[in-house]
């Protein structure tokens, strides 16, 4: 509605409040309209209080924890407190980390022994608790699932998981301290080699370590320079295609870094060269009239110490090869 200039002062006040009348009429009429979204007039409002939103705490972050290496499938167990080490007795931190060349023919190839190791005397890592005392402790059982899940085992082994035992027992090592060992042997010398390991804890003969080799260990680059004591691998025979005794726990290798195996140039372990010198006897050597050699000869298994064609000092199994 357009106002005209010309309306006197009185109608013009009149008019305005006609038009004041009309407009609050309009807006108490939009107030109840549901297209606004509400229902009459607008409610009180109550304030709530709303509680504080609690903090996230802190995520925790783990620490790191190195992994094992391939040669340590267990974990250590922590060194009882004891005596110093023996002079001489140390262990090289370069130990199984620096892998080897493979020449032509697929072999690693031989290197001159390391200085440290040309007299080898290395503490034993405990991967299972040692002895309480000095007296030889050794146990028989059925392989445990844990123990066949870090061996070489497999289905397309020769021999079946109900033909094999776990067999621990004690020794001593080159750091002057008795130690538990473990291997995996045929169930049919369980005990008589238990009684071997009896006679060579009996004169103390040093050994490094004993500990079951892993899949990954046997499929890994060679180092040349370990000397684990162990019976069952599941592997062919050096060079040929068929099964080797250790693949039916009919065979045992003894320290073979000081006993090596030797073909012609070829050498095993590759850095073991220094103890193909066996009038040089060091701790750990085995030679005839060994108590060990005495000890398998009564059983009657072959020492591959006496072979011809190769000479393999560390070996010994139930058929002579």
């Amino acid at each position: 509605m357009r106002i005209s200039r010309s309306t006197s002062h009185g109608a013009r006040a009149a008019l305005l409040g006609t038009l004041l009348l009309v407009a609050v009429a309009c807006t108490s009429s939009r107030a109840s309209d549901p297209i606004d979204g509400l229902a009459g007039d607008t409610p009180s409002v109550t304030t709530v209080p709303v509680p504080p939103i609690p903090t996230a705490p802190e995520p925790v972050v783990p620490t790191p924890v190195p992994s094992p290496s391939p040669s340590s499938a267990v974990a250590a167990v922590p060194a009882p407190s004891a005596s110093p080490l023996p002079d001489g007795v140390h262990r090289p931190e370069w130990l199984h980390t620096r892998p080897l060349e493979i020449g032509p023919d697929g072999w690693a190839l031989p290197q001159d022994t390391p200085a440290e190791l040309v007299d080898r005397r290395i503490p034993t890592i405990d991967l299972l608790p040692p002895p309480p005392d000095d007296d030889f402790v050794a146990s028989v059982q059925e392989v445990p699932a844990d123990v066949v899940a870090r061996s070489t085992w497999t289905e397309e082994c020769p021999v079946g998981l109900d033909e094999l035992r776990y067999v621990t027992v004690s020794f001593w090592g080159f750091d002057d301290r008795h130690h538990t060992g473990e291997l995996i042997v045929n169930a049919s010398w369980a005990e008589e080699l238990v009684d071997v390991f009896r006679q060579l804890h009996a004169i103390r003969y040093p050994i490094e370590e004993m500990r079951i080799v892993s899949a990954a260990e046997l499929e890994g680059p060679p180092t040349g320079d370990g000397n684990d004591t162990t019976a069952f691998v599941c592997r062919p025979v050096r060079g040929s295609s068929s099964w080797s005794q250790h693949a039916y726990g009919l065979a045992v290798d003894i320290n073979p870094f000081v006993n090596p195996y030797q073909r012609g140039e070829r050498i095993l372990p590759e850095l073991a060269g220094a103890y193909l010198d066996r009038d040089h006897v060091r701790p750990g050597m085995l030679a005839e009239g060994h108590v060990a050699v005495e000890a398998f000869d009564a059983l009657g298994w072959g020492w591959g110490g006496r072979w011809n064609s190769l000479i393999d000092w560390m070996h010994f199994s139930a058929n002579g090869r």
